[in-house]
């Protein structure tokens, strides 16, 4: 059986595209039948299997990223206790890659259900690619601030407590978001090339041997983006290593003036016994400067809580992270690969594998983040409808009696 080729004035709706190769291949099959067991090309060819499954698997991505993404992004919106530094980051990490899903996946669907051509012009080409790489070069920049942040947050708490403010996650973003604009806008004006490939169904940056276009710098850059991430998390690995077990807090000797000891260091046993008479000398001083002195000094101190909550928070972003450098990866070795070997060619299936992978990137995140963190998963429970609260708490013979 033929491929056909369905034309579609835009990046229609999954069902639409599911409904229309499902009728080709039903009609197929009933012409087979027809026409006997002597007629070959009756059955379902394993092109129309491969495009069927990509075309329900890619829209599954869509489904999953753009419900997920959007669901972390108004638990965080609609709780303020979730208004802290690192889910403001978070929160764009998701709404990034719910755009990417949205505005990049479609017209892949498309390309895939038309036999992996496309059918826009170049320069909406142009358009889709620069977004694709734009997401992707945000998503590493992103990533390289958390790490920084998860690092100053557990061995520099005082200062990361006084300096995050919602003004400074502010200008993080948008640093982040300048910086991926600058690496992905050049290819628009053909520093190097945004086209169609064919093979991976998309429109990115036709990676080609290092002296014909500018693909290296771009590639190193995404390369070395990524490893200080990493770097930056075994920084705070090792950190913790060596604190794990914590020194007592060494305080500030008292001063003795003719056996009257003050000072931050004095525990107000001197001014008592001078009340009782038994000193000698000038009246100490009062408690009360003490004490304040005390507080300051504690303030400095993080909190078993504060570690726990950082750690959790650690936790889950780097799994994020690691995600992130385990779905890319393949597809960066193949860039590379096309980099430095001359006129390579790679394997369909290793470069279809590896693309695919990258486009799972956009929604696995939420998952992770709910499957981590307690926090979110509170919120989401907190803010479930009444009816399955109410249900969830019942004893189970109820809730049978409700179902």
């Amino acid at each position: 059986m033929a491929n056909q080729s369905f034309p579609i004035d835009g990046p229609g709706s999954l069902m639409a595209v599911l409904a229309s190769q499902s009728g080709t291949a039903r009609g197929g099959s009933s012409g087979g039948n027809s026409g006997g067991s002597s007629g070959s090309g009756g059955g379902i060819s394993a092109t129309d299997v491969s495009v069927y499954f990509k075309l329900v698997f890619l829209g599954l991505i869509i489904c999953v990223s753009l419900g997920g993404n959007l669901l972390v992004s108004l638990l965080v919106l609609r709780d303020r206790t979730l208004h802290k530094a690192p889910y403001f980051f978070l929160l764009d990490l998701c709404l990034a890659d719910a755009v990417r899903s949205a505005a990049c996946f479609p017209f892949v669907l498309v390309s895939v259900h038309n036999s992996s051509a496309w059918t826009y012009s170049a320069l909406s080409c142009k358009v889709v690619a620069f977004m694709a790489v734009l997401f992707c070069f945000h998503a590493a920049f992103m990533l390289f601030c958390v790490a920084v942040t998860r690092y100053l947050a557990i061995a520099h708490h005082r200062f990361y407590a006084k300096r995050m403010t919602i003004w400074t996650c502010a200008a993080i973003i948008c640093m982040v978001w300048t910086l991926a604009v600058a690496m992905a806008f050049p290819p628009v004006f053909d520093v190097g090339t945004y086209k169609f490939i064919r093979d991976e169904d998309q429109c990115i940056f036709e990676h080609r041997y290092l002296k014909t276009n500018d693909t290296l710098g771009f590639m190193l850059m995404l390369a070395v983006v990524v490893l200080a991430t990493h770097g930056f998390y075994a920084k705070l690995l090792l950190f913790e290593y060596r604190h794990r077990k914590m020194k007592p807090v060494q305080l500030v000797p008292a001063i003795s003036q003719n056996w009257t000891f003050h000072g931050p260091g004095a525990t107000g046993q001197a001014a008592a016994n001078w009340i009782a008479g038994f000193g000698r000398g000038p009246m100490p001083p009062t408690l009360l400067g003490i004490r304040q002195n005390l507080h300051h000094q504690h303030r400095r101190l993080l909190g078993m809580e504060e570690v726990r909550s950082e750690r959790r928070l650690g936790r889950m972003f780097y799994t994020i992270t690691l995600l992130f450098l385990v779905l890319w990866a393949p597809y960066i070795v193949a860039c590379f690969w096309r980099v430095f070997v001359k006129s390579c060619t790679i394997p369909h299936r290793y470069l279809f594998i590896t693309v695919w992978m990258s486009f799972v990137q956009a929604g696995v995140n939420p998952i992770f983040c709910l499957l981590l963190n307690e926090d979110l998963r509170k919120v989401l429970r907190a803010h479930l409808p009444t009816y399955w609260r109410t249900k969830q708490h019942l004893p189970q013979d109820e809730a049978y009696c409700i179902m």
